[in-house]
């Protein structure tokens, strides 16, 4: 809850008494601005956090209190899944009236400062689930600011759109094993994100459905240049390798693929890979890249949708929605094309 004394939501003149310090050095602190000790600055944030200050600019004193603006919070701008992302928020957005202002915390030395910051011009927070931690998360929740998490499990108080991963990764190392592969490996760390770690799950179900070994991931980063890295390990090793490679996203599974072609190897004939996401590329490599498709533009459409909702009052309740994937099978797993199956669920 705020925290002012009186019970209303924490002003700068509290923050000030607690830390026991000037309104001009905390609003220095708070704004970035002018010379500020590293035990003032530390002062101030300790007196913030504990009083879940929340700076109000201008707007705030319109008796309306409404800025028709969202945050947008991104771990990293980077790959297509962002840029999807981003394209299908923005359009809901636009179309409705609200601008959007960005953030990216990868590479930002205080994520958390930047977004307390973003939460005072905005009407409310829609937070990508690799960009801050739950801990982080649970104390914008606090401010009262209007949360909607992505790609996150759901957090109390707060919306959370997401895509079921699990029961479609389970459905694509079962199509392997189906068609006689005993070796999958599964590509992609599982701490990277919640995604992942649910991809790396339904993989795991599979194997054990059939009384196999469940490997442990390969935990690379999900880039290009870790995919082209670790096919040129598998090329390298003296030792027989997996014959089939579960890819946590496309980028991997599309650097991976090229560079197994170009040492030799036949895909699918020696090993079969596939990815996730169905990026523009994987219609168009040969062969064909096997992969989930998720609907990561409508992932950022209804994060768009939900956050307004709370903030206009449509809407008090927090509700979890959980976008379909689907299957698309290609020449790059060796089997049939064309046949695809997804899976959808709302709680």
């Amino acid at each position: 809850m705020p925290s002012g004394p009186t019970g209303r939501p924490a002003t700068i003149y509290d923050v000030a008494a607690l830390a026991q310090l000037s309104i001009a050095t905390v609003s220095r602190v708070l704004q970035g601005t002018g010379p500020v000790s590293d035990k003032a600055r530390a002062r101030v944030d300790q007196a913030a956090q504990e009083l879940n200050y929340v700076p109000l600019r201008a707007a705030r004193s319109l008796a309306v209190q409404r800025h028709e603006a969202h945050g947008l919070v991104l771990p990293d701008l980077a790959g297509p899944f962002y840029g999807d992302l981003l394209m299908g928020y923005e359009r809901w957005a636009g179309e409705h009236g609200q601008s959007v202002v960005l953030t990216v915390t990868h590479g930002n030395p205080d994520p958390l400062r930047s977004v307390r910051d973003l939460a005072g011009r905005v009407d409310g927070l829609v937070v990508h689930g690799n960009a801050l931690g739950l801990a982080a998360i649970q104390e914008l929740r606090r401010t009262k600011v209007p949360v909607v998490v992505v790609a996150h499990p759901p957090v109390t108080g707060c919306d959370s759109v997401r895509t079921e991963s699990a029961p479609s990764a389970e459905r694509l190392a079962t199509r392997l094993l189906d068609h006689g592969r005993r070796k999958l490996l599964f590509v992609g760390d599982p701490a990277s994100s919640y995604d992942v770690s649910q991809r790396y799950a339904g993989f795991a179900k599979a194997l054990a459905a059939r009384g196999l070994e469940v490997p442990e991931p390969e935990r690379v980063p999900l880039t290009e240049a870790a995919g082209g890295e670790f096919a040129a390990k598998l090329l390298a090793a003296k030792t027989a390798g997996p014959d089939g490679l579960v890819c946590a996203n496309d980028e991997l599974a599309l650097a991976a693929l090229q560079r197994l072609r170009a040492g030799g190897l036949e895909v699918p004939g020696d090993i079969v890979v596939t990815g996730w996401d169905d990026v523009m590329a994987a219609r168009y490599v040969s062969p064909g890249l096997t992969t989930v498709r998720q609907p990561m533009a409508e992932l950022g459409r209804l994060a768009a949708q939900r956050l307004h909702e709370r903030v206009s009052g449509q809407r008090t309740r927090a509700r979890n929605d959980v976008l379909p994937t689907e299957l698309v099978l290609r020449d790059s797993c060796g089997t049939a094309s064309g046949d695809a199956a997804g899976t959808a669920a709302t709680d």
